[in-house]
């Protein structure tokens, strides 16, 4: 496991999309050979999703052959409704890119039967040949998707029903009025983000702080669902100083020291 420690969130957004432009380009993607890619929503992933619009309208990487997969999405929110991931990624991300509309794939929580959604997910996942690379956030409890505390650390792409902490979190999307936010989402497992190639993980601000410690310092533990990460062959997390505040020095300068040869992976 890498961990790429740098100074701001605005470092973390570059530095995650310049890596991101990369793999991409360094993939060749062709009409025969798609990169497939992960992608998370929320405030964290925000400023890579601006900086790899920018890299794209420069020239610098294309999404004609990529193919993507969301993490989640609500239940029962209309895919017009300004807090739903639909919404999230055409206004932020998808129209602003060459993506073909129909190999940007997001689960669609209004859905006859929510389970089938679910389990032709995970099929669309394998048809495109595995994600290469996906890209995740987590919350101040350590949950990566909707896989919240008490998660299977071996699920797959599911109905979840959301914990109090969550919906009283996600409240202030909804004004402030907890009654109006989803009690339901469809997310993928945590088993279905192992599955990837290469995970990375994009950790921001001192409420992360003690989230990436149990990450990166504790065992693995399904209360701290990003945690089973330590298993992958391949993670990056990238976070920014105020998110190391709870790790041990000792940690910290160990992969400080790792820098120079971490900067190697988004260098031209």
């Amino acid at each position: 496991m890498r961990l790429v420690i740098l100074e701001t969130s605005n470092s973390v957004a570059e530095w995650a999309a310049k890596y991101v432009m990369r793999r991409i380009n360094n993939f060749k993607p062709g009409p025969d050979k798609y990169f497939v890619l992960g992608l998370p929503t929320g405030s964290t992933p925000y400023g890579m999703y601006q900086k790899l619009i920018e890299y794209y309208k420069a020239g610098k990487v294309s999404f004609k052959y990529v193919k993507t997969f969301n993490m989640d999405e609500y239940v029962n929110l209309p895919r017009d409704h300004p807090e739903s991931y639909h919404y999230y990624m055409w206004n932020n991300f998808f129209k602003h890119i060459d993506i073909d509309p129909k190999n940007a794939h997001i689960l669609d929580g209004n859905s006859d039967d929510l389970v089938a959604e679910c389990e032709n997910y995970e099929k669309r996942i394998v048809e495109a040949g595995g994600v290469e690379l996906f890209i995740g956030g987590i919350g101040p409890d350590g949950h990566i998707a909707f896989n919240e505390p008490g998660s299977s650390l071996v699920s797959r792409t599911r109905v979840k029903t959301l914990a109090q902490d969550t919906l009283e979190a996600n409240a202030r999307f909804f004004g402030n009025d907890i009654s109006k936010v989803p009690k339901q989402a469809l997310t993928v497992g945590v088993g279905t983000v192992m599955d990837a190639k290469e995970v990375m993980i994009l950790i921001t601000g001192t409420h992360k702080a003690f989230a990436l410690y149990k990450a990166i310092e504790e065992g693995v533990n399904h209360m701290w669902t990003v945690s089973a990460f330590q298993q992958h062959p391949h993670t990056l997390m990238i976070c920014d100083e105020d998110a190391t505040l709870e790790l041990r020095v000792k940690t910290v300068k160990y992969f400080k020291d790792l820098s120079a040869l971490h900067n190697k992976l988004v260098e031209d």
